[in-house]
């Protein structure tokens, strides 16, 4: 995976130049919308909502250009069918984020699921393994899960 990763970036967002802190970036960037994908397929019903709610995560997060964006999603979606576990998209976030920063991830990932009106378990069940994953603190699970439910119903 990480291969493709690499060879992915070095042909299309990696220009001349760039050193391997863009390139640690790039694929922190990826992990995360891997995670974001997972999140959005775990109901087995993609809504466009979803969709929306994964790119603009993304967007506001790492300040990708529409392109970037593109590319980075085709590339989770493909990272995501073919990874085995979570655990390799976590184990780049836990090396590349600071707390606030996994708190921040996990409140988007809240936002995904809240993105169709309805969370469903299997998504909450998929945020709390992530939760595990990344090292949140179980009140900042919550935090973040009631923080999103409550600035979309008001």
């Amino acid at each position: 995976m990480i291969l493709a990763i690499r060879k992915f970036f070095e042909t299309n967002l990696n220009p001349a130049g760039m050193g391997s802190n863009d390139d640690s970036r790039h694929r922190i960037e990826l992990a995360t919308a891997a995670l974001l994908f997972e999140l959005m397929k775990t109901d087995s019903h993609i809504d466009e909502r979803e969709t929306r709610a994964v790119a603009h995560a993304l967007e506001s997060t790492f300040g990708l250009s529409g392109e970037e964006l593109e590319q980075i999603i085709a590339l989770a979606e493909q990272e995501s069918r073919e990874s085995t576990s979570l655990y390799e998209f976590t184990s780049l976030v836990n090396s590349s984020y600071s707390y606030e920063q996994r708190v921040q991830l996990l409140e988007n990932l809240w936002r995904v699921a809240f993105a169709d009106n309805q969370v469903d378990r299997y998504e909450e069940h998929m945020i709390r393994k992530v939760s595990d994953l990344i090292y949140v603190n179980h009140s900042d699970f919550i935090r973040t899960k009631l923080k999103v439910r409550d600035s979309l119903q008001g």
